[in-house]
């Protein structure tokens, strides 16, 4: 049976993940995936593109859209972020909306006018995710949840913690429910619709965030610049731009040992990735103030 047929009882349809920045967006989707797909660090706003994952199930298929962290922008690269974000609400069958419930229950007031602003409107059913229950106290769960049934008519509240995977079940289920028949969208053996470049150069990023400081990251862009696969390898160019001259320094590291470092720790999971070996060769560039440059934006996917 062609993978892509309609059948009477098939489920299939577009979800999107969306939330504050640091909410657990991408660990939500990789988990639903049950691999990496989308980069993960402890520091808020790494998903910067639309990254599109693909679950498949027994008598369904969910494209689920991880965002951008939604947050107040400052600055075209900020801008283009929350663009993407509010873009995907439009073209989905659900959203699931993500909030960090260890800093609900620290304080339950003062989160409901941005909710509403984000989600009035919405003309698919929503669902609040509240993740990262494993860092509380269930009981103190409960008043965020009783008030948060008050403030939006969410298709359910569903706590999980997609790090530990508890609830990722019950989650499933309720998204189930509101999928429309319909075909698959990709074939069973495509995870995402992302290239391998694309891929590589998240990556990259993802170890450039680990690995250096506070300043550093959100003045990070990767670009693959060559991707040659032969039988025995796959030697990949890429170039890591910052902003200033002086961030270099921080990036290369003494000797070159930082640099050396993320290169390795790419490299391994670059290899995960493709199933091969793989020659990685890292450059780091300045291009000044390129979160400023609309033409750089775009040649980056935003």
């Amino acid at each position: 049976m062609d993978d892509l047929v309609n059948t009477e009882n098939f489920r299939s349809g577009m979800v999107a993940i969306v939330g504050p920045p640091n909410a657990g967006k991408s660990t939500l989707m990789n988990q639903l995936l049950g691999q990496k797909i989308s980069i993960v660090t402890p520091k808020a706003q790494t998903t910067r593109n639309r990254i599109h994952g693909v679950v498949n199930g027994e008598g369904y298929q969910m494209v689920l859209v991880d965002t951008p962290g939604l947050h107040t922008p400052d600055q075209p690269l900020n801008r283009e972020m929350v663009r993407i974000a509010l873009e995907s609400l439009a073209e989905v069958e659900a959203i699931l909306f993500l909030l960090d419930a260890s800093l609900l229950v620290k304080e339950i007031k003062g989160k409901e006018e941005s909710l509403r602003g984000y989600l009035d409107n919405k003309d698919v059913p929503v669902f609040l995710v509240l993740n990262k229950i494993d860092r509380i106290d269930r009981e103190r769960l409960l008043p965020v949840i009783g008030r948060y049934t008050t403030i939006f008519p969410f298709q359910a509240i569903v706590p999980v913690s997609a790090k530990s995977a508890e609830n990722i079940p019950v989650l499933v289920d309720e998204i189930y429910k509101v999928l429309p028949v319909g075909p698959r969208f990709f074939s069973e053996d495509i995870p995402t619709d992302a290239t391998e470049r694309f891929l590589v150069g998240e990556i990259v990023r993802e170890k450039v965030f680990l690995l250096t400081g506070q300043e550093i990251p959100y003045s990070t862009a990767v670009v693959v610049d060559s991707f040659v696969e032969d039988s025995d390898r796959i030697t990949i160019h890429a170039s890591i731009v910052l902003e200033k001259a002086s961030q270099k320094g921080i990036v290369i590291g003494k000797g070159g040992r930082k640099l050396k470092n993320i290169g390795i720790a790419a490299r391994r999971d670059i290899e995960k990735l493709v199933g091969a070996k793989v020659v990685l060769k890292l450059w780091v560039k300045v291009k000044k103030n390129w979160t400023h440059n609309s033409s750089f934006l775009k040649e980056l996917g935003l």
